[in-house]
Order: C-alpha cells, then sequence, then structure tokens
C-alpha cells in the first residue's frame, strides 16, 4: 500500500498490479474485503494451492491470494487505514 499526499490517491499493489483508489474508495474497498471469509472463497489453482479470489472495482480484474497473502494483504490495509487516519489528523 501507498499513498500520495499531493494527489490523495491510495495505491495497492500486489506482484505487477497496481490499483489507484481515492480515500473513500479505499474505505469502501476495505470493508468490502473485510466481509469476505478466504475459506468461503478459496478454490483450487492448478500450482496446487488454494487462492481466494477477490473482485476489484475493475470487473475484469481480480486478485487471487493464498492463506498467507490473503492475511497480509488485510493486514496492510488495517495498517494503511490506520495511517490515513493519521494523516487527517495531522492535517494532511
Amino acid at each position: 500500500m501507498s499513498h500520495c499526499a499531493d494527489c490523495q490517491t491510495v495505491f495497492i499493489w500486489h506482484n505487477n498490479l497496481v490499483l489507484n483508489f481515492t480515500r473513500n474508495q479505499f474505505a469502501d474497498f476495505r470493508r468490502f474485503a473485510d466481509d469476505m471469509d478466504f475459506d468461503d472463497r478459496a478454490l483450487p489453482f492448478p500450482d496446487g494451492y488454494d487462492r481466494a479470489v477477490l473482485r476489484t472495482p475493475h470487473n475484469d480484474i481480480n486478485f487471487a491470494f493464498t492463506l498467507g497473502e490473503w492475511d497480509n494483504f488485510k493486514q496492510a490495509m488495517d495498517e494503511a487505514a490506520y495511517m490515513l487516519e493519521v494523516y487527517s489528523l495531522m492535517g494532511e
């Protein structure tokens, strides 16, 4: 996760994919992801790993996370949301 203080854009990147969000869009996407359970979304992939598929606001783009990646992703979004709150309190 990254945040541009000048343009107020939140960037989520995973491997070679980067999505751009406004702060409000990021908050909505985070709530959407928080409501998802890995086990309910997991599918077996050809590499032998179960992966949860997470739709993005762009219908043709989806994330596919292993359980470890899913946990890291959700933790990173929580940390990014916390830092956005800190920036807001600092008057950014």
